[in-house]
């Protein structure tokens, strides 16, 4: 239990799996929604105030589904509510950004090619950005263009590029994906929050006391959730990218994410025109593809890259200097030369890799410091790397970096 990096590391999976989870409650039970509201058919008979209604099988049982636009006459017994899968979604996603961009922020957010930062920095345009767009967004929501579906959507587009590209100015490439999609999560959680379940209280309330409820909020909410449907799969996408460098190591990453959040509108706009009816749109999955042939064709796109002599000239922190003044570097750096950085490198040499993976490069003592600790666990805690040991690290060298990395003063634990 002394060794705290594999503590911490653990944290991160833990964490991880819970977002995960509960995504995927939150992603289900939101489709599902969408899909069964687009779905509902009006015939005769329905009770007084009723929509429309939709039978279903599963399970080896049916169910006689039922929809009222504003409220039953009266209040049901047992009323079920769907929150906790989206407030667990972004309280979990929260957690996971702060553990793994806020506490590594010297590997995983700060980019000094781009700006120099200190953690403290980067960590408060961090966590600022996401409150900030969330304003901007509801203040949007509830002006006039509130009005005007299409227009508002094409603002948020609009917005969402912006920041990918504001981000892109700042962080690195892993957390300018990572960011959008925690930028619009917040936006679709924050849309529960405040506004769809609030609505859903007043009326509610409405019905306990006897009163007409208000068509208006039912709208208000209605328009809320219809962002949220187009959002939900760009954010799946967002929050997957930081495992294909292919996705977040280029400078057009932010014109990689604009192209998906247009793809996840083609994608749902298929499904959603499907549930209601409107037959098979085949047409948005030749739009679908044709955006995905650009993204693929932007990924491999020349760049205007640091080269190696550039990075090999940046003045290491002080930090990173007490890192390498620790004994055992001189021994720890030459294993990760020598079995990494063909593959961790600015133009990889070993056959069939074209881009660093993970976007993790280990060519500099700036790049190894930066990621000491997962060095540390992947490495030498470890043989996951390099895969199948194809550069036949031996085991003198992970005790190494084991060593190195366990002499390091306490406080750089987490680096």
């Amino acid at each position: 239990m002394s060794d705290f990096a594999v503590i911490w590391d653990w944290l991160a999976f833990a964490i991880r799996w819970t977002h995960v989870v509960t995504a995927i409650c939150w992603i289900g039970s939101s489709f599902y929604f969408v899909a069964l509201d687009l779905g509902l058919r009006k015939v005769p008979g329905l009770p007084p105030g009723a929509h429309g209604e939709e039978w279903q099988v599963h399970g080896g049982g049916f169910y006689h589904i039922q929809k009222y636009l504003v409220a039953p006459e009266r209040m049901p017994e047992h009323l079920i509510w769907f929150k906790w899968e989206s407030y667990m979604t972004w309280i979990s996603g929260a957690a996971l950004l702060m553990v793994t961009y806020w506490v590594g922020s010297e590997l995983f957010l700060i980019d000094p090619a781009k700006m120099e930062l200190a953690p403290w920095q980067a960590i408060l345009i961090s966590g600022g950005s996401l409150s900030i767009g969330w304003l901007i967004y509801t203040n949007l929501c509830k002006s006039r263009l509130g009005e005007t579906p299409t227009l508002l959507m094409l603002i948020l587009f609009a917005l969402l590029v912006v920041m990918g590209w504001a981000y892109n100015q700042v962080f690195t490439g892993r957390a300018v994906m990572l960011h959008l999609g925690a930028f619009t999560a917040t936006i679709m959680t924050a849309n529960v929050f405040f506004i769809i379940m609030p609505n859903q209280r007043i009326v509610v309330a409405d019905l306990k006391a006897g009163r007409p409820a208000d068509p208006k909020y039912g709208k208000i909410a209605k328009l809320r959730s219809t962002h949220n449907n187009y959002l939900t799969l760009p954010v799946v996408f967002l929050m997957l990218s930081n495992h294909y460098p292919l996705a977040f190591a280029t400078e057009y990453n932010w014109v990689i994410a604009g192209l998906i959040f247009l793809m996840g509108v083609t994608i749902r706009h298929f499904f959603n025109t499907m549930h209601a009816g409107g037959g098979m749109r085949w047409w948005t999955w030749a739009v679908t593809t044709i955006l995905f042939i650009i993204v693929m064709w932007l990924s491999t796109a020349p760049m205007f890259r640091q080269t190696l002599e550039e990075a090999e000239a940046r003045v290491l922190t002080p930090t990173q200097q007490a890192m390498v003044d620790v004994a055992g570097w001189e021994d720890a750096y030459n294993a990760v030369m020598g079995r990494c950085s063909m593959c961790h490198a600015r133009e990889p040499s070993y056959e069939g890799i074209h881009t660093a993976p993970k976007g993790v490069l280990l060519e500099t003592p700036d790049d190894i410091t930066r990621a000491a600790r997962e060095i540390y666990i992947q490495a030498g805690v470890t043989n996951a790397m390099p895969p199948a040991n194809v550069s036949f690290m031996e085991p003198e060298e992970r005790q190494a970096i084991v060593d190195w990395y366990r002499s390091l003063p306490k406080t750089f634990a987490l680096n």
